[in-house]
């Protein structure tokens, strides 16, 4: 007859369910790679849907503290046109780097905006119920260098 002392087996326990809990949440974590390819879509498919005039698609992709602050696709839709038109309407897009930032990451896009201007736009990107959405752009003229 095997005999476990009580503080003993509480102890396994303990750690069997922390070890399960840590499994959880590492399993819910996208891979780095799959962070780089569902941010990268998730900002292509926003310009993409501002390229063909879909507001519906391009809000879509915002996160909820962009959706209250602006409160509608039409009124999100006339910002990005007036405040970001080399996001409204880019002409090439290259994806840079990523930055882990805590609870947010932040990916660098290399534009071409309608007049032919180089711009990088610091998009900030945040999870939320298993997506990733756009939290935030601030673009910057691009250094064009030598």
């Amino acid at each position: 007859m095997v005999h476990i002392s009580l503080g003993i087996s509480k102890r396994i326990l303990a750690i069997l369910l922390v070890g399960i809990a840590l499994t959880l949440l590492w399993s819910s974590r996208p891979m780095a790679g799959d962070t780089d390819e569902e941010i990268q879509d998730t900002i292509l498919r926003q310009i993409e849907a501002f390229a063909n005039n879909d507001q519906e698609q391009a809000w879509a992709y915002a996160s909820e503290g962009i959706k209250r602050r602006f409160g509608s696709s039409q009124v999100f839709t006339d910002m990005v046109r007036e405040a970001y038109p080399a996001v409204h309407s880019a002409k090439s897009i290259e994806f840079a780097r990523r930055i882990p930032h805590g609870s947010f990451e932040i990916q660098v896009v290399k534009l071409r905006g309608p007049e032919g201007k180089r711009w990088e736009a610091y998009y900030r990107m945040v999870m939320m119920e298993g997506t990733w959405k756009i939290a935030g752009v601030r673009l910057e003229p691009a250094d064009i260098g030598i």
